[in-house]
């Protein structure tokens, strides 16, 4: 009999535990499908928009999409576990569950222990892309574009769309035909103070043994001569052939953000350091955010539940918004790398506590009355 209050304890313990995460477990499944398929399509449409203009290859756009997802994934983790958290609470307190809650002697914080259990593989999730994958996506994903930049000019010319060259001496039209084959070809060249003007009904691309490639037009017209003067001479032509120069990529310095974690540690300048502290900051301010939702979710079941969610967003903007202007104060050297670095999370950690302790306070004085 001694025993019984206590295994009647243990297993209460267990079904709230399991009934707070089967539950925040279900709303996060549902906000993160939500801002990934806002994030897909912002992206997906971006990029082709770059493909039907002729700065980007269609088939770089799924490996583009790819990549970009990769590096959005620790901050819709993120999102997605604080507004999981935050939806969760907020209902029980609409539904009254919360009052149940606490008359059966449940405290407010005895939340943390299922949202902590909830949180942490959040955290570890959005640790490795950080620190990982998301500088990896990002590298990657650089390489890719220059790749494709720097393959020959008429290979990036979308059909049915004029193009610049590189150099800008040069513009481009054509209609699609079969394979390699293209059809009503329109180039548009400028050299030595000249105008040349090719049209052709069609065209094809060829290899030459040493590697040149050629853009090659067959049966059509040159038009040369200078702008203003009336001096043009027409050329007929059945076969004109045209070297496209691929442009040299550029090797570049990489930037910080596609840096792996190892070489940001081994150059501490202010650069490398601000870009580990965003690194380190993503897992952290979600695990703050997580615990922070806790006393955010506080709503009347009488009104409205809008206040308490425009609250927790300007929070959440106010802290995202700090952490970036801190890595630029690092970066700038107008601030110290441990305040820049920890500062904000200590000051977000000190209002977690305050809310907190708010809360109790509001409850307490509850139920002395």
């Amino acid at each position: 009999m001694t025993n019984y209050p206590r295994t009647v304890g243990k297993k209460s313990k267990q079904l709230f535990d399991e009934t707070v995460k089967r539950e925040l477990g279900n709303v996060a499944a549902a906000v993160f499908s939500v801002l990934v398929g806002i994030v897909v399509v912002t992206q997906l449409s971006r990029l082709l928009g770059e493909a039907a203009g002729g700065t980007l290859e269609a088939k770089g756009v799924a490996v583009l999409l790819g990549f970009s997802a990769l590096n959005y994934l620790p901050v819709l983790l993120s999102l997605t576990l604080f507004i999981s958290v935050l939806l969760t609470l907020t209902r029980s307190y609409q539904d009254s569950e919360m009052t149940v809650w606490f008359v059966s002697g449940v405290s407010l914080t005895r939340w943390i222990r299922p949202v902590l259990a909830f949180s942490m593989p959040f955290v570890a999730i959005i640790a490795i892309l950080s620190f990982s994958l998301t500088p990896w996506a990002i590298s990657q994903s650089d390489k890719y574009r220059k790749e494709l930049e720097s393959k020959e000019e008429v290979t990036n010319v979308a059909p049915g769309v004029f193009r610049e060259s590189k150099g800008a001496d040069r513009v481009y039209f054509f209609e699609q035909g079969k394979k390699n084959e293209v059809s009503n070809i329109f180039v548009q060249s400028t050299q030595d103070g000249k105008v040349g003007t090719m049209v052709a009904k069609s065209g094809l691309q060829e290899v030459k043994e040493n590697g040149d490639k050629f853009l090659v037009l067959l049966d059509g017209t040159r038009y040369e001569g200078r702008d203003g003067f009336a001096d043009y001479r027409i050329m007929h032509f059945g076969r004109y052939e045209m070297r496209m120069e691929a442009s040299r990529m550029k090797p570049g310095i990489p930037e910080a953000k596609s840096l792996p974690t190892l070489v940001l540690l081994k150059d501490l300048n202010p650069t490398y350091v601000a870009e580990l502290g965003w690194r380190i900051g993503m897992p952290l301010s979600a695990l703050i955010l997580g615990l922070l939702a806790i006393p955010l979710s506080f709503v009347n079941p009488r009104a409205g539940r809008s206040l308490n969610i425009i609250m927790a967003i300007l929070i959440y903007m106010i802290y995202s918004n700090l952490l970036g202007m801190t890595n630029i104060w690092v970066m700038r050297q107008k601030v110290g790398y441990l305040a820049g670095i920890w500062g904000i999370h200590f000051a977000m950690f000190a209002i977690l506590v305050a809310l907190f302790y708010w809360r109790l306070s509001i409850f307490s004085l509850r139920r002395m009355r």
